[in-house]
C-alpha cells in the first residue's frame, strides 16, 4: 500500500458530484425543499444546486437519466501544474478519456474512469459563488446567509462508491490521485471490503465499499454535512413527516465516527445527512484496519446495519428504475 506521506499532493478536494435521476421533478423538489438546497442554475436536462456553506457555485449537478446513479465525480486541483501532473499519471495508467472544454461553473476538465468504471473529472478553474443581495452575509468569511429550509444542508461532504475490487480502486486513488487512506475493512480471508480516504484532514471524502451484487460503476451514496447533531435529528423528523423512506435512523458510525441519517430520494438514490466526524492532523497517521468480527458488531453504539445498506446501490443491477427499495417509515406494515 502506498505510504500516506509519499502520496502526490496535487488535488485539493471533491468539487461536486453529478447525480442521475429518472424522476427529475420529484428529485429536484426533494433536494430543494427537504434538503434545503438552492437552485443556482438550470440548463438542459440538469439543475445545479448548492448547500449554503459551499464556496463554489454548486456541489450537486442533478441530471435527468433513464436510471439513477452517479453521473460523474469532479475533483479540483490546487493549481494548473497539479492538474497536469495528475492527468499525466492517469493517462499512464490507461484510464484517461480526454478533455472537455467546460461545464457550468468551471473551466476545462479532464475525464477519466476509475478501475471500477465510475466516471470522474479533474478540474482547476472554478467560479466562486457570488450571492445576490438578499443572501449576502454580514460575516465576510462565509459564502452566503444560511437558508433555513428543510434540513438546510451546508455542503457536499463525501461520496461512497461501490466497487468489485476495493483494493484496486483504493490503490488507484492513492497512487494516481493522491488520496490519503485513513481506515480500511479487511475480512478474515484477506479481502478488502472498505476504504475511507481523503485529500484533506477530514476523516473521509471518498469511500470505496464492496459491491456484493457484482455490479460495476455503481453508487452507494452521496452525503451532505450539517453543523450539529440537533440539526441531523431535526432532519429525521422532517423526513418522517414528508414520507421520505428512512433506511437508517440517526446513530453513530464506528468508522470515521460520524453521525448518520440515511434516506432515499425519489429517483432511488441513497443520500445521507451527516455531522460530527473527526479530523486527522497526524502526518504519520497509520490507517486503522477493522476486522470482520469488529464490523459484524454493527455501528459504534451497537446498532446493527440494515440489510439494504449492504445489498442496494444505483443503478439497480436489474437494469430497471426501481425507485427506493423501501417504503416510507409511515407506510411500513404493522406486525
Amino acid at each position: 500500500m502506498t505510504a500516506n506521506n509519499a502520496r502526490p499532493r496535487d488535488l485539493a478536494h471533491i468539487h461536486h458530484a453529478e447525480l442521475l435521476t429518472p424522476f427529475p421533478q420529484e428529485s429536484l423538489a426533494f433536494f430543494r425543499d427537504l434538503f434545503g438546497m438552492q437552485v443556482e442554475h438550470a440548463e438542459g436536462q440538469s439543475v445545479f444546486l448548492r448547500g449554503w456553506g459551499e464556496y463554489q457555485r454548486y456541489g450537486l449537478k442533478l441530471t435527468e437519466g433513464s436510471l439513477p446513479g452517479l453521473g460523474h465525480l469532479a475533483i479540483r486541483a490546487w493549481d494548473r501544474g497539479g492538474l497536469r501532473e495528475r492527468v499525466a499519471a492517469i493517462e499512464a495508467a490507461g484510464l484517461g478519456e480526454g478533455w472537455i472544454d467546460s461545464d457550468h461553473g468551471h473551466g476545462a476538465a479532464y475525464r477519466f474512469r476509475d478501475p471500477d468504471g465510475h466516471h470522474c473529472e479533474l478540474l482547476f478553474e472554478a467560479d466562486r459563488y457570488r450571492p445576490p443581495e438578499a443572501l449576502r452575509p454580514r460575516l465576510k468569511n462565509v459564502p452566503q446567509r444560511r437558508v433555513d429550509r428543510g434540513a438546510a444542508v451546508k455542503r457536499l461532504d463525501h461520496v461512497n462508491l461501490l466497487a468489485a475490487d476495493v483494493a484496486a480502486n483504493r490503490a488507484f486513488a492513492e497512487r494516481e490521485l493522491g488520496f490519503r487512506t485513513y481506515e480500511r475493512v479487511v475480512l478474515d480471508s484477506g479481502e478488502e471490503t472498505g476504504a475511507w480516504m481523503s485529500l484533506t484532514i477530514a476523516a473521509h471524502e471518498l469511500i470505496y465499499t464492496a459491491d456484493h451484487a457484482g455490479g460495476h460503476g455503481r453508487l452507494h451514496h452521496l452525503a451532505w454535512f450539517v453543523d450539529t447533531r440537533e440539526e441531523l435529528l431535526r432532519a429525521a423528523d422532517l423526513f418522517l413527516d414528508a414520507d421520505v423512506p428512512i433506511e437508517a435512523a440517526p446513530s453513530k458510525h464506528a468508522v470515521a465516527q460520524g453521525m448518520f441519517l440515511y434516506v432515499y430520494e425519489p429517483g432511488g438514490n441513497r443520500v445521507e445527512v451527516t455531522t460530527g466526524t473527526h479530523f486527522i492532523y497526524d502526518p504519520e497517521y497509520e490507517p486503522v484496519v477493522w476486522t470482520e468480527a469488529e464490523r459484524a458488531r454493527g455501528q459504534a453504539w451497537g446498532v446493527k446495519t440494515v440489510e439494504t445498506f449492504h445489498t442496494y446501490g444505483t443503478p439497480d443491477v436489474s437494469g430497471a428504475a426501481t425507485g427506493p427499495p423501501i417504503p416510507p417509515t409511515s407506510r411500513l406494515a404493522t406486525m
